[in-house]
């Protein structure tokens, strides 16, 4: 029998882990032909969500805990899980309920067609602004432009993955980490299936605008140059418009003689090129920030506790028990 991991990055997430279990436990009686395990990453929640999971886990020992040592983050989170998962494919499922369970049965039936990875495309977003929809579709848009990767829209990272995709996300050991587009840049066959997103069934989303937005700049300076190009490019054209108008500014004063007025225009360009500048320079400073923080080499994550026994993280990157 072919194991499933059904991964789940849970952070203060005390209110909807009952449920989410109850979907869990449902949908894979209905998969009798698959051993199924539960693995959850507890993100160094603050509530009492690891300690239900471990309550959970002495009644039903497919449950496997995760606890992280401090708050990393769901996209480091959901590298630890898949640096733990033992199983031949691995489900990434977010712990609110909003992506439905249910949906891994028709993920198994393609798996077993042959496709590597089948990622859930949402059909509709309930329980979100207009705003987010508008902006997360204008986002898509722009960074597809600017990649050479064909980035899968309205996805998350509700997907199965097969053992041949979970070994090649293990390789790549980026500290900031945009997982969506790794999705796509390893390759391998993909299938889509379309689905309707849920409000969240408890607790509050962990995602403002400022997280989102952080989100929205990994995603650019991790899979495109674009922005630097861009800059260069308005460089080259800002220097030329200011070398035409020192040309006429030479002339002028030529044939009229020196003129003290002006005054607004020249605020005007001093302003616009400094503008200019400093925009270039902060998006050097982005690409600059992630080289730093590459050089330095640190672990992408430490283990507090695997099924409530304290982990030792040694420093070749490996861990025991």
């Amino acid at each position: 029998m072919k194991k499933v991991t059904i991964l789940i990055p849970a952070y203060n997430e005390e209110e909807a882990i009952p449920a989410l279990y109850a979907e869990l436990d449902r949908v894979s009686a209905l998969c009798g032909d698959y051993l199924f395990d539960f693995l959850f990453v507890d993100d160094g929640s603050s509530d009492a969500t690891l300690f239900i999971l471990e309550q959970m886990r002495q009644k039903d020992q497919r449950i496997k805990t995760l606890a992280l040592s401090r708050n990393y983050g769901k996209e480091t989170a959901m590298m630890a899980g898949i640096d733990y998962a033992e199983g031949d494919a691995l489900v990434i499922l977010d712990a609110d309920l909003q992506d439905p369970p249910e949906l891994i049965i028709e993920m198994l039936k393609w798996w077993e067609e042959g496709y590597d990875d089948v990622y859930a495309k949402r059909r509709t977003r309930k329980g979100e602004s207009w705003m987010k929809r508008i902006t997360s579709k204008r986002y898509y848009a722009m960074l597809q432009k600017t990649t050479r990767i064909p980035l899968q829209r309205d996805t998350g990272d509700f997907r199965l993955l097969d053992r041949r995709c979970i070994d090649a996300l293990k390789t790549i050991r980026e500290t900031q980490r945009y997982t969506k587009g790794l999705f796509s840049w390893i390759g391998f066959k993909k299938k889509e299936i379309l689905f309707d997103r849920q409000p969240r069934i408890a607790g509050k989303t962990k995602w403002n605008y400022f997280n989102l937005i952080n989100l929205a700049i990994e995603g650019f300076t991790s899979f495109t140059i674009v922005p630097l190009r861009i800059s260069t490019i308005a460089g080259f054209f800002v220097s030329f418009i200011a070398f035409i108008y020192m040309i006429i500014i030479l002339i002028r004063t030529l044939m009229f003689g020196p003129d003290v007025s002006g005054y607004p225009s020249l605020m005007m360009v001093i302003l616009f090129l400094g503008g200019i500048q400093l925009i270039s320079l902060g998006v050097i400073g982005e690409y600059l920030g992630r080289i730093f923080n590459e050089t330095k080499k640190r672990p992408l994550y430490f283990i507090d506790t695997y099924n409530e026994e304290k982990v030792y993280n040694i420093s070749d990157g490996n861990t025991k028990i």
